[in-house]
C-alpha cells in the first residue's frame, strides 16, 4: 500500500523504507521498490567509481513525469550512518554525501535521488579536494545527429588519448550521448586538465568540422556533436557509471565496450538490462578501478596495492590515494603478523614505516628458535588501516582467504638499511610472539617479491640471550603439508613466494618442526609440498650477436674455460619431480603432464629426491637433429587416443639444463655451476628420453657445430649467474643461427586458387616497445593441411571486427578478416625491412606455450 513503511536491516544499518510501490516511471510502471532494488545490485559495480566522491543528486520524489531539484546537502533526516564530507559554498558550508556501501545507496534511492553526479576528484585523507584521477569527455549530440555519429567521434578521441599513453573506456550516458574516461595521474590540478580536454576537443574540431564542435554555444551544435570538455572543471559534475536517469523510461548511464560502439543499432540501455550485463559481463569499467590515478601514477607507495584491489570486490582496506598516512610523532611504529590462509597458509609481516606498513610474506611463520632462517619475500607496502584489517577476501580476488591477526603491538628499530633490517617486536600481553629481536637480510632481488632471510637472534637488544619461543601454529586445523583445509582462494596474493629457503646450517629435521599440524598428533610429510605456479616460471635468455656472446663469455670466464649449450629447437619445459612421477608445466604456465606420457607415465629414474628441473622437450628427426615441425605434431593435442598414438610415431625428449629446488629447499640463489653438480646427481645418469646435455667450452667452436648440424644456435651463460625466476637475464645469452621470430596473429586473407575457401595467408605482427601491435607483414608459405585445419579451428572463434594492428597498409588491409590478437605463431624469415616487415617469411608452427605478451623482436 503507498504510505506503508517498512523497518529493514542491510549489511548492518537500519533504513526506514516508504512507499515502495509508488511508481517513479510512468512509462515503464517501475516502482520506488524496483529502483530501490537496482541500487543494491549494482552496487559493486558502482561503488568504486563513486567511493570518495561528493554525490550531488538530481531527485525526483513525486516520479519523473514532475519536475525534479538538485540536492548537494544531505537532508536533515539522514541517518546518521551515512558518510559526509563538507564543502564551503558562498551560501554556507554543505555537506555531501559519500557513496562507499550498499545502505547508503539504498538510502538515496528511498528519497527518489535517481540520478547520481559526481567529480572527477576525490577528497584527500585530510578532507581536501584532491586532484582529479580521471579525465572525461562527455559527446553531446546536437540536432539531427545520434548516438552513432557520438561512436564515430569517440574512436577519434580514442586515437588521440591512446596516443597520449590513456587508455579510455565509453559510457553510453542513459540520456542522448557518450562518455569518455581515461584514468590520470594525479599530478595536475582540474584547472590543468580542463586545458588538456579543451584542445584535445578542438583538435577534433579541427580535423573533423563537420561533425565536431568543442564551442559552449547551443546555435553551432546543429548536425555535430559537442564535445564537452568543461566537466573536467573542480566545480562540475557528471553522472555517475551505472546511475539512473531521471528519463521517460529507467535507462542507466552504461560503460559499453568498444566492440559495441561499432554496432549501428547502438542504443542506450534500461536498467534491467544493466543488472543482466553485470551479472554474466562484469563491468567493462573496472580497469579504471576504484582509485583511477593510483594505477596510472608512478608516486606514491601505495600505487602497487591499490592497482591490484577493487574496493566494490574486497573488503580489504583501499585507501583514496596512494600516498600513505602521516605517523604519529614520539610514538612507537606499529607491526602486526596476519595468519592468511590463502591457496597457501603463510603468515604476513607488516611493519609501520613512513606512513605505510612495508611487508613480506613468511611462509613458515616468525622463527621459533634461534638456529632457525625463515623465508621472507616482500610484498607491496599497505596502507595503516590494514593493522587492524580481519576478513575473507573472497574467491578470484588478490590474495583470496581468510586473515586473521596472529599478533601485533609496536617494535624498537635498530637498523633499516636496503640489505638489512635489525628490530625488537613486543606483542600482545598473553599473545603468543611475547617479546622477540628479529633480523630481515635481503638474498635476492629488490624491491617487491626481493627474497630475505628472517633471523630470531641470540641476544636481545641489551645483549642478553634470547631464548626459545612458541612454533607458529595455525588458528584452524591445517594438512600435513602446511596448506589450509576447505579455503578455495583465487590468486596466492601476497603469499606468492618461493620454496622456503634455509640456512647451510639449518638440518632438514628441524625444518620439519614448523610444518603445521595437530599438536597432539604431529604427522610430518614424506617430501615437501608441490611449488606455487610463481615458482615454476622459467628464466630466460637475451638475444645476442656472436660477437657480444664472445665477449661476455671473457668477461665471465677471464682465462678459464666459457659455459656454452646448445639452444634447442624446441618448447621449454619446467618438470616437478616427486621422487616417483614427472609433473610438466609449459612456460605459459599450462599442464603439459598429459601431453608426453612417455616422460610423465613411466619411472623417470631422477631418484628418490624431490626435484624441480628446467628443460626443452624436443622432437627428433630422423637424421637426429632437433625438428620443430615434427613437434608442432604432439602441441596441440588433448583426446588420450591421438597422444598415445602420436606419441609412438613422434617420440619426444627432455634435455635438461638447470634445476631449481632439491627436496623442497630453493635452488636459484646457488651460482649456474653449483646448480650444474646437483643437476649431474639428480639426472646424469639418466637415459633417454630424459638427457643432461654437455657444456661446450668454446663459443666458435659451438657455433660452428650448432651450424653443421643445423641447429637453432647456443645459449652463453655466467657459470655465477643465480636462477632469476620469471625474467629475462644478460647473464643468458642466446645466438641463433637461423633467423626465426615470434609472432602474433592478428589477422587472416582468404585463399585463392588451390586455397580457396582456405586461409590464404596470416597477418602478424610483433609488439613494440609500447605495447602496440606492429603489422610484421604476411605468412604464405610453409603450412600443412594439418597445419590450416588447426589454425581454421582456433581462429574463427577468435573473429572480431577491431583490425589490432598499427601499419597496416591498405592493400593488405583490404580483404582481411581480422581476429584477436591471442595466437603466438613462429616464422622462418630472411631479414627485416627496414619498415618492419618479415623478408619471405614461412610458417613454423603455433606456439601454444607462449603468450603475445611473451613475444619480441628477435634482432
Amino acid at each position: 500500500m503507498p504510505g506503508q513503511e517498512q523497518l529493514v536491516r542491510i549489511d548492518g544499518r537500519r533504513l526506514r523504507l516508504t512507499n515502495l510501490e509508488k511508481v517513479l516511471y510512468p512509462a515503464s510502471g517501475t516502482t520506488k521498490g524496483e529502483v530501490i532494488d537496482y541500487y543494491t545490485r549494482v552496487a559493486p559495480a558502482l561503488i568504486p567509481h563513486v567511493i570518495g566522491r561528493p554525490v550531488t543528486r538530481k531527485r525526483w520524489p513525486e516520479g519523473v513525469d514532475h519536475e525534479p531539484f538538485f540536492a548537494k546537502d544531505l537532508e536533515p533526516g539522514a541517518p546518521r550512518w551515512v558518510r559526509r564530507m563538507p564543502i564551503p559554498h558562498s551560501g554556507g558550508t554543505k555537506d555531501y554525501p559519500l557513496v562507499g556501501d550498499v545502505p547508503t545507496l539504498a538510502y538515496l534511492a528511498q528519497v527518489a535521488s535517481l540520478e547520481l553526479h559526481v567529480p572527477q576528484w576525490r577528497f584527500r585523507p585530510d578532507g581536501a579536494r584532491g586532484d582529479p584521477d580521471r579525465l572525461v569527455l562527455d559527446l553531446d549530440p546536437g540536432p539531427g545527429v545520434g548516438l552513432a555519429e557520438c561512436a564515430q567521434v569517440a574512436r577519434w578521441a580514442r586515437e588521440i588519448l591512446q596516443g597520449m599513453g590513456l587508455e579510455p573506456f565509453p559510457v553510453t550516458s542513459g540520456s542522448k550521448g557518450i562518455h569518455l574516461y581515461a584514468a590520470i595521474a594525479e599530478d595536475q590540478t582540474s584547472d590543468q586538465i580542463s586545458m588538456i580536454a579543451r584542445e584535445l576537443a578542438r583538435a577534433i574540431e579541427a580535423d573533423h568540422p563537420d561533425l565536431v564542435v568543442s564551442q559552449m554555444a547551443k546555435v553551432e551544435r546543429a548536425g555535430r556533436v559537442f564535445i564537452d570538455w568543461s566537466q573536467n572543471n573542480a566545480a562540475k559534475t557528471t553522472i555517475a557509471p551505472y546511475s539512473l536517469r531521471g528519463r521517460a523510461r529507467p535507462t542507466v548511464a552504461a560503460p559499453r565496450t568498444w566492440d559495441e560502439l561499432d554496432d549501428p543499432d547502438l542504443r542506450h540501455l534500461e536498467f534491467a538490462e544493466v543488472l543482466e550485463r553485470v551479472e554474466t559481463l562484469g563491468d567493462p569499467l573496472d580497469p579504471l578501478g576504484y582509485h583511477a590515478g593510483a594505477r596510472t601514477s608512478p608516486h606514491g607507495p601505495l600505487a602497487a596495492y591499490i592497482a591490484k584491489r577493487s574496493a566494490a570486490r574486497t573488503p580489504e582496506p583501499v585507501p583514496a590515494n596512494a600516498l600513505g598516512a602521516s605517523s604519529t610523532p614520539g610514538a612507537l611504529p606499529r607491526f602486526v603478523i596476519q595468519e592468511h590462509h590463502a591457496t597457501r597458509l603463510h603468515w604476513d609481516l607488516r611493519l609501520e614505516r613512513e606512513g605505510v606498513l612495508v611487508s613480506w610474506a613468511v611462509p613458515r611463520g616468525i622463527p621459533h628458535s634461534t638456529a632457525r632462517n625463515n623465508l621472507a619475500v616482500m610484498t607491496e607496502d599497505h596502507p595503516m588501516e590494514y593493522a587492524t584489517f580481519e576478513g575473507t577476501i573472497p574467491r578470484g580476488e588478490y590474495g583470496a582467504g581468510t586473515m586473521t591477526i596472529w599478533d601485533d603491538g609496536r617494535y624498537e628499530l635498530e637498523k633499516w638499511r636496503d640489505d638489512e633490517i635489525i628490530f625488537t617486536l613486543e606483542g600482545r600481553p598473553g599473545g603468543p610472539l611475547g617479546r622477540v629481536r628479529l633480523v630481515l637480510i635481503r638474498t635476492d632481488g629488490a624491491g617487491e617479491k626481493s627474497t630475505w632471510l628472517l633471523h630470531r637472534m641470540k641476544v636481545d637488544a641489551a645483549g642478553r640471550p634470547q631464548s626459545d619461543g612458541v612454533p607458529v601454529s595455525a588458528s584452524e586445523q591445517a594438512d600435513g603439508d602446511g596448506r589450509d583445509v576447505g579455503v578455495d582462494g583465487g590468486g596466492d596474493g601476497d603469499g606468492e613466494t618461493h620454496d622456503p629457503s634455509t640456512d647451510p646450517s639449518d638440518q632438514r629435521g628441524s625444518e620439519r618442526d614448523d610444518r603445521v599440524s595437530t599438536p597432539s598428533a604431529p604427522s610430518p610429510p614424506s617430501a615437501p609440498p608441490p611449488p606455487w605456479p610463481s615458482e615454476l616460471r622459467p628464466m630466460l635468455s637475451t638475444a645476442a650477436t656472436p660477437g657480444l656472446a664472445r665477449e661476455a663469455a671473457r668477461r665471465w670466464a677471464p682465462g678459464g674455460s666459457p659455459w656454452v649449450e646448445v639452444k634447442w629447437d624446441g618448447i621449454r619445459a619446467i618438470g616437478v619431480w616427486d621422487g616417483r612421477r614427472l609433473q610438466l608445466r609449459a612456460r605459459s604456465g599450462n599442464d603439459l603432464t598429459a601431453a608426453y606420457p612417455e616422460l610423465t607415465g613411466v619411472d623417470a629414474g631422477l631418484g628418490p629426491t624431490p626435484a624441480v628441473l628446467d628443460g626443452e622437450l624436443v622432437a627428433l628427426d630422423g637424421q637426429g637433429r632437433p625438428s620443430f615441425p615434427l613437434l608442432q605434431t604432439r602441441m596441440n593435442l588433448v583426446r588420450p587416443g591421438e597422444i598415445a598414438r602420436e606419441s609412438a610415431r613422434t617420440p619426444v625428449r627432455w634435455f635438461v639444463f638447470d634445476v631449481l629446488a632439491v627436496d623442497g629447499t630453493d635452488a636459484a640463489p646457488l651460482s649456474l655451476s653449483e646448480r650444474r653438480e646437483l643437476l649431474e646427481r639428480i639426472a646424469g645418469d639418466s637415459a633417454a628420453p630424459i638427457e643432461v646435455p654437455p657444456v661446450l667450452d668454446d663459443v666458435d667452436d659451438a657455433l660452428a657445430m650448432a651450424r653443421r648440424f643445423g641447429l637453432e644456435g647456443v645459449v652463453v651463460k655466467n657459470p655465477a649467474s643465480p636462477y632469476r625466476r620469471g625474467l629475462r637475464s644478460e647473464d643468458w645469452l642466446k645466438v641463433k643461427i637461423t633467423h626465426t621470430q615470434e609472432v602474433v596473429i592478428g589477422g587472416i586473407r582468404p585463399g585463392r586458387g588451390g586455397r580457396t575457401g582456405q586461409i590464404g595467408s596470416l597477418l602478424v605482427g610483433v609488439p613494440d616497445a609500447d605495447g602496440a601491435l606492429r603489422y610484421a607483414g604476411r605468412v604464405g608459405s610453409g603450412f600443412s593441411e594439418s597445419a590450416l585445419r588447426t589454425l581454421e579451428s582456433a581462429l574463427t572463434a577468435l573473429r572480431t571486427d577491431v583490425d589490432p594492428f598499427e601499419g597496416v597498409p591498405d592493400l593488405d588491409a583490404r580483404d582481411a578478416l581480422w581476429v584477436r590478437p591471442d595466437l603466438v605463431g613462429e616464422v622462418e624469415f630472411a631479414e627485416f625491412t627496414p619498415g618492419g616487415i618479415l623478408r619471405h617469411a614461412r610458417w613454423r608452427g603455433l606456439r601454444p606455450d607462449k603468450s603475445p605478451s611473451d613475444v619480441r623482436r628477435e634482432d
